[in-house]
């Protein structure tokens, strides 16, 4: 080993011998003999990160979010302790097996001790995934990760980086370039995820996105990131959804269970037992129900639906304006109630054939409550009385 090999390699063994963080691969131990310095690293099964883009040729931008959510995580440890990696790319990028694996970040060889405002000069890092102004020989100080960020995050997209080329001169080239790196339009990304690449991407290091942007870019959302409080917060929240949906108070129910259901979803995918798995979506497919029939009461159009005396009536009507008939054999109802309660007597149905042939599903369980509740019914109709997925259904305090 020449000098700077043993000098990345002692960097690399200081850094990583005081740092323990899920997504960044642990130095198990180390040894070394007259000719050599040998890292006991942690196993990870998965290959890296480049093999895993190429083999797909590029990625979904939900799978891609996954990725640079947990590379956000280990990013924020580091800058928290004001260590910055400065080689950041797909070959140094780890997952932890072949099925549903964890981002590791792992060769520390040119990672440096760097507070924010420390400049350096000494080229370091692969020119692919290389800041502009280290390539162009300038100061460079800890945003020039964030520039390989969003290089990682374009290839994982898109299945090659921005600058591509055939040779080192080309690529020279194509960094020394004013231009701005212009986005494929296909596949189509959603705005936030278009947002947060043009901002890494940012030739000029100042106008570059900061660390501190970076971290809470909705895009990032470490907020929602799978781990395993995220299961915790969604049944706290969706419990308190329960007991507000019991209060008869819609619109905070509501959004309640939206709430809960933002952190259920990496709650599925920290999860990693097939069963319980199956269980969490079981129950999160009840909440998106009950939250779908409660955003039909809280909606702007329908928001007097809530000022009504049945708002399971109104509900109904309104589930029901795709079916001519339904709506007139409710508007018959509700003119026979009318009647009733004025002192009258409600006028027959008028002799078979009339019925209205409705389908399982919410539709069909209110107006099995709304006969049930006319007068002149005589009970339910066979086959019109599966349980209502209701409040009272949903569990308040087991855990889903």
């Amino acid at each position: 080993l020449n000098r700077a090999s043993v000098e990345n390699l002692l960097t690399e063994i200081e850094i990583l011998k005081t740092i323990r963080h899920p997504n960044i691969v642990e130095l198990k131990d180390f040894q070394w003999d007259g000719d050599h310095i040998y890292l006991i690293m942690e196993f990870c099964a998965g290959g890296d990160l480049s093999r895993f883009i190429r083999t797909r040729r590029a990625l979904p931008e939900t799978v891609a979010r996954v990725f640079l959510q947990q590379l956000a995580c280990a990013l924020k440890f580091l800058h928290d302790r004001n260590i910055s990696h400065l080689d950041l790319k797909p070959q140094n990028i780890l997952l932890s097996a072949p099925e549903s694996p964890q981002l590791k970040l792992a060769d520390f060889g040119f990672a440096q001790y760097m507070s924010p405002w420390d400049e350096k000069h000494v080229l370091r890092g692969s020119p692919l995934y290389m800041a502009p102004e280290m390539v162009c020989r300038q100061h460079y100080d800890a945003r020039a990760d964030l520039w390989s960020v969003g290089v990682i995050l374009y290839e994982a997209l898109f299945g090659k980086p921005p600058f591509a080329s055939r040779s080192f001169a080309e690529l020279e080239e194509k960094i020394r370039s004013d231009r701005a790196v212009e986005l494929p339009s296909w596949p189509q990304l959603s705005l936030e995820c278009r947002d947060l690449l043009a901002q890494l991407l940012e030739r000029d290091p100042r106008k570059r996105i900061s660390f501190e942007c970076f971290f809470a870019h909705p895009f990032v959302d470490m907020e929602h990131i799978p781990g395993p409080e995220s299961l915790g917060k969604a049944t706290d929240l969706v419990v308190e959804a329960v007991r507000k949906d019991q209060e008869g108070d819609a619109k905070a129910a509501f959004s309640l269970y939206r709430k809960a259901l933002e952190y259920f979803v990496p709650a599925l995918h920290y999860e990693s037992d097939a069963r319980r798995k199956e269980a969490i979506r079981a129950k999160v497919r009840q909440y998106i129900s009950r939250a779908e029939e409660l955003k039909v009461l809280v909606t702007s159009s329908n928001k007097n639906l809530l000022e009504k005396g049945n708002p399971a009536r109104e509900l109904l009507k309104e589930m029901a304006k795709d079916k001519p008939r339904l709506c007139a054999a409710l508007e018959v109802a509700s003119a026979a109630i009318a009647k009733v309660r004025a002192g009258g007597a409600a006028a027959g149905g008028g002799g078979g054939g009339g019925g209205v042939a409705e389908p399982a599903g919410r539709r069909r369980e209110l107006l099995h409550a709304e006969v049930s509740a006319s007068p002149g019914t005589p009970g339910c109709p066979p086959g019109l009385a599966p349980e209502a997925l209701c409040p009272r259904s949903l569990p308040t305090r087991s855990r889903p």
